[in-house]
């Protein structure tokens, strides 16, 4: 199935795609022959994993700076996009978040995870699909959510209401745009740690890999090469019948546990040390 040329001839707007699991997904996308556009928030890590990109693949990659918070940005960078040649497929892999007993969040913190992880999730997958629907042309969104979703998560709840709005907006385009030959997917990984996870969901000893392993049925976390694979499979001809789906893919974590009950007996002393991190 993984032949060289799976995604030839596609184009692919990967957001968050500058680090972590969104530049892993990149770089196996143009391995495969796709076209990219990368787009985040900062322009040097963007640069870095398109040159990258180049070297290493020979890859046509280019990059947008945009704030997804922000809906008109996100219009007027798919447009820009669209110009220069229209998009096949969009990731929606950009995310905020960080663990906090919700009771303490304020009304900022909690907008500061909706407008990334589902506001802007939500412009992009509208701005594309308007513009596939006036053209006639097939597209594919696949959104990179959580096992939150199945499970809510504590200490991150933010995030699990909108990765969860994320998985009823694929459940709903999916029947909607459909017959619009529009196909809407998504992943949902458990314990994929990356330098950005890391800072904001594992602090201190919850930190790398040895910490969360132990609570995977397999004894391990996700490799990235992992995902990048499902991915790539998703958003490629040859899973054209699956359509409104979430695939999971957590080494059975999820049928365990959510991920964050070691939490539960942290101390107040611990909590008040996080603070100033963030």
């Amino acid at each position: 199935m993984f032949q060289r040329d799976l995604l030839a001839g596609k184009r692919i707007l990967v957001t968050g795609g500058g680090s972590g699991l969104g530049a892993a997904m990149a770089a196996r996308f143009a391995g495969l022959g796709a076209s990219l556009l990368l787009c985040g928030r900062r322009a040097e890590a963007l640069e870095a994993t398109a040159a990258t990109l180049r070297a290493d693949h020979g890859a046509t990659v280019t990059t947008a700076v945009c704030d997804l918070r922000d809906a008109a940005a996100v219009e007027s960078m798919v447009d820009q996009a669209w110009a220069q040649a229209p998009l096949d497929v969009l990731v929606n892999n950009a995310a905020a978040s960080f663990i906090a007993r919700s009771e303490t969040l304020s009304v900022r913190a909690a907008d500061a995870i909706l407008a990334t992880t589902l506001h802007g999730a939500l412009y992009a997958t509208l701005a594309l699909g308007r513009r596939w629907i006036a053209a006639r042309r097939p597209g594919v969104v696949l959104s990179i959510l959580s096992t939150s979703t199945i499970t809510g998560r504590a200490y991150t709840m933010p995030s699990a209401v909108a990765k969860s709005g994320l998985l009823a907006m694929t459940r709903s385009l999916a029947v909607e745009w459909g017959p619009q030959g529009i196909r809407l997917v998504a992943i949902a990984p458990g314990p994929f740690p990356t330098e950005g996870s890391n800072r904001q969901l594992n602090p201190g000893e919850r930190a790398g890999s040895a910490a969360r392993a132990p609570l995977n049925p397999l004894g391990r976390v996700g490799q990235p090469a992992e995902l990048a694979d499902l991915a790539s499979y998703l958003v490629s001809d040859h899973a054209g019948y699956i359509n409104g789906e979430m695939v999971t893919i957590d080494g059975g974590a999820h049928l365990r546990s959510s991920g964050a009950e070691d939490l539960l007996n942290w101390t107040p002393e611990q909590w008040a040390a996080l603070r100033p991190a963030r």
